[in-house]
């Protein structure tokens, strides 16, 4: 949700011109009750932050905190699941990047906001160790 003179507005539409990843759910990421694994959801959003993520580092960045995760609805075998991600601030050698995952239903076709969260990135260098992030 965006914050809009200190009231939450649910949003209603994704933000298509940050799309940064989209699948299908399959049945083989089911957790017990059929609905997807959430550890699954989160590994997209991860990966659809980490493309974010390595384009403005101008290369290899790691994963280091998940904040502030909310699962809002579930996602169900056979949806479309795309991942929006923008980055909300570049420090030295960190970003954080918020993520929402949106799914569209087979049958209504309608999409739902199902899961936000935010991450935060480190640039790496070929020693694996912090590195300053190039400015624009």
């Amino acid at each position: 949700m965006k914050e809009k003179n200190s009231e939450k507005i649910p949003e209603v539409r994704p933000p298509a011109e940050k799309l940064s990843i989209r699948v299908i759910a399959m049945p083989g990421d089911t957790n017990p009750n059929g609905d997807m694994f959430g550890g699954w959801l989160l590994s997209l959003m991860d990966m659809a932050a980490g493309n974010v993520a390595v384009e403005r580092a101008h290369g290899r960045v790691v994963t280091v905190a998940i904040d502030a995760i909310a699962f809002l609805r579930p996602v169900l075998v056979g949806d479309e699941v795309s991942c929006y991600a923008e980055i909300l601030e570049v420090g030295t050698s960190s970003m954080k990047i918020d993520v929402q995952a949106w799914a569209r239903r087979r049958e209504s076709g309608d999409p739902h906001k199902v899961t936000e969260g935010v991450f935060t990135f480190v640039a790496i260098g070929p020693d694996r160790r912090p590195r300053p992030i190039p400015k624009m």
